[in-house]
């Protein structure tokens, strides 16, 4: 099978599920520096044969209509501007008949656009996180289907989770592999990301940055934790045999 990866990163997950498969993955990221990096890293695997990667926008695939066998988005698709336009482009290049799985990151029913309180929290996950306008999870079905896909299965995955998705990121849970995200070790962290800025060491505007990861981190597991945002909703489509107009 020949597996699209929309909007890869480094290739993470595009490694592991090569390592136990016989396909070959194909990596889409418009960041010249992390398919540099993601190239470094499939030949330290000894998985170049088998992985690649294409700079491109996923907003308009430098790939043709129905080459893949399956596609797959993992927390990407979320940073589109236009949800339909991406769907519909990993709707064009999916051979029909064949699967989509997408992650994404959503709101849950339980979030009220009129709580104060529950609007901050998108905000501060929007800011944080670098992203627009975050949808919910009603709102994520309903796009992948006027994209023209049949939605096969739907799950809050972190429903079913043994413990918070969070946990590692909560500052009052403490652990030795979690301790810099703790109230001790953030503030440690900050203290020393001052201190490099100051000197010059660190670029300017290391202080800024790390403000802002922590504003998102503190949306993620506030909203979490008031359950009107979900990390893991998870969606299965499928493009049909026979197409209709999208």
């Amino acid at each position: 099978m020949k597996v699209l990866d929309v909007g890869c990163g480094i290739g993470g997950p595009l490694r592991e599920i090569a390592r136990f498969s016989s396909t070959e993955i194909t990596g889409l990221n418009n960041n010249a520096y992390q398919i540099s990096r993601g190239k470094e890293l499939i030949s330290a695997a000894g998985l170049s044969e088998q992985c690649n990667f294409i700079k491109g926008d996923f907003m308009n695939m430098p790939i043709p209509d129905n080459t893949f066998d399956a596609a797959y988005a993992i927390e990407a698709t979320i940073h589109a501007p236009d949800a339909l336009g991406v769907y519909r482009e990993i709707y064009r290049v999916l051979k029909p008949g064949q699967y989509f799985a997408l992650d994404e990151f959503c709101l849950t029913d339980k979030f009220d656009p009129n709580n104060t309180k529950h609007r901050t929290i998108k905000a501060e996950i929007e800011l944080g996180s670098g992203l627009p306008d975050i949808r919910t999870t009603r709102q994520c079905i309903q796009v992948i289907k006027d994209a023209g896909f049949e939605v096969v299965f739907v799950k809050d995955l972190a429903e079913d989770s043994p413990c918070p998705w969070y946990q590692d990121i909560e500052p009052g849970y403490f652990s030795c592999t979690s301790f810099k995200n703790s109230r001790v070790g953030q503030f440690f962290t900050r203290a020393i990301v001052t201190t490099l800025e100051f000197l010059c060491i660190a670029p300017k505007g290391s202080m800024r940055l790390f403000d802002i990861m922590q504003t998102a981190s503190h949306g993620l597991v506030t909203g979490s934790r008031e359950q009107i945002l979900t990390v893991f909703f998870f969606v299965l489509g499928r493009k049909p045999l026979k197409q209709t107009e999208t």
